[in-house]
């Protein structure tokens, strides 16, 4: 009987998050010999508290194109790999897999039952059926290549020396880094000689200075503009939603702009105005406000503004206007009611940082230039395979990031 030391493996996979779980489950279902590796107690840490535990699987943009166009900077090099492996593909393979799946807000998709648990269950089948053997706690701390025997090593801190065929390395990122990606894959990559973009943050929530806004931690805004400004100058406004946390404020839009936020931190000062009413121009929301006011003259203002903005989130307006919330309506001065308009078209908060322990994604990774996305084989190292986020590409929440998962990990599972 063979020791577990003489095996050799087609393929080892380093890391049992989504792409990895997806590549294994592939190169296993084709057939070939597979070896999964997870530093982990269990797979599947980070994939279990995406979404907020909901798992946003992907976007359900079907045409390869238009989803592309979300990847900025990347597209050119992705479209090989989705033309294989789209999202047309990833639904196909969660419903024939039975998951069942509906699609949310902006696109969204979700497991039906708003578990992440459902996702982790399908993909855990999956690799069963595909015959992958599994080994958690198997905490790798390195990969060199044999060129002489043309075969991938990899120890592990237990001292054992795993040989295989190929390699799939799925580390991710540094975004939560509690889950178990702290970034050891892009050393290993670098001292085989590919090139690596330094890594940092791309998706996280902002840390605001502003006391008055952790209060509101849970209450959460639609359908409103956010602007980031910056020295007087306007670098970007997005409309969406904002969720106020006990440090700061998160949510879509707010993680989409934390890119340009963090770009401008180290020059000063950086402030997000909120426009609650962007549909509405300043002389329609006068309009709007009065009429309120008049209608409901005898009531008190913080009753009256509680009605069109979140209760919880009125209170907060009127002391930042300098406007008693005990005021009946038919007191409100003039100067306050145009206070009170200005600030509805406009609420700062102050940055205070990156909200990097929490951030969802990061940016950075592999380069792009040295990766072959017909098969994700490193150009620079042959029998060495690149899925999910050691890769560097930008990508917004709503559930791309998962997208890059799915797509990488199947067509490095079918090529490795």
């Amino acid at each position: 009987m063979k020791k577990e030391t003489d095996i050799i493996w087609d393929a080892v996979v380093v890391g049992g998050g989504p792409a990895g779980m997806m590549a294994a489950g592939r190169a296993g279902e084709l057939g070939k010999k597979v070896l999964l590796l997870e530093k982990n107690p269990g797979l599947g840490k980070k994939l279990l508290i995406t979404g907020g535990g909901r798992c946003n699987l992907t976007n359900n943009r079907p045409d390869i194109r238009d989803m592309l166009a979300k990847y900025k900077g990347s597209s050119q090099f992705l479209f090989s790999a989705f033309s294989q492996f789209g999202v047309k593909e990833t639904l196909d393979f969660f419903r024939t897999h039975g998951l069942e799946t509906k699609e949310e807000a902006e696109g969204r998709v979700f497991p039906v039952s708003n578990r992440a648990w459902s996702v982790w269950n399908t993909l855990e089948k999956y690799l069963k059926n595909s015959g992958v053997e599994i080994k958690t706690g198997a905490e790798v701390i390195g990969i060199t290549k044999d060129k002489r025997l043309n075969v991938i090593r990899i120890k592990l801190k237990n001292k054992t020396q795993i040989t295989a065929k190929s390699c799939i390395v799925a580390t991710g990122g540094v975004s939560h880094p509690e889950t178990g990606s702290t970034g050891e894959g892009f050393a290993w990559l670098k001292a085989l000689g590919q090139s690596v973009v330094e890594n940092n943050f791309a998706l996280v929530p902002l840390n605001i200075k502003d006391n008055w806004a952790k209060k509101l931690a849970g209450v959460s805004l639609k359908d409103i503009k956010l602007s980031v400004w910056q020295n007087g100058k306007k670098y970007d406004a997005q409309n969406g939603k904002i969720l106020f946390t006990h440090f700061g404020v998160s949510g879509p839009t707010v993680l989409n702009m934390s890119r340009e936020v963090g770009e401008l931190l180290p020059y000063g000062e950086v402030i997000i105005a909120l426009d609650l009413f962007p549909k509405l121009d300043n002389a329609a929301l006068k309009e709007k406000i009065q009429k309120l006011l008049i209608e409901n003259s005898n009531k008190k203002i913080k009753n009256t503004l509680g009605s069109i903005v979140p209760a919880a989130l009125a209170p907060a307006i009127l002391k930042l206007c300098g406007i008693e919330g005990e005021t009946f309506n038919h007191s409100v001065r003039a100067e306050e009611r145009k206070k009170l308009i200005a600030l509805l078209k406009s609420v700062f908060l102050h940055v205070k940082s990156l909200s990097a322990e929490k951030a969802v994604v990061s940016s950075g990774g592999a380069a792009l230039t040295e990766v072959n996305f017909k098969t994700m084989e490193s150009r620079a190292i042959p029998g060495i395979y690149l899925v999910g986020d050691v890769l560097n590409i930008n990508r917004p929440s709503g559930g791309y990031s998962l997208q890059i998962c799915w797509t990488t990990g199947y067509v490095a599972g079918s090529n490795c």
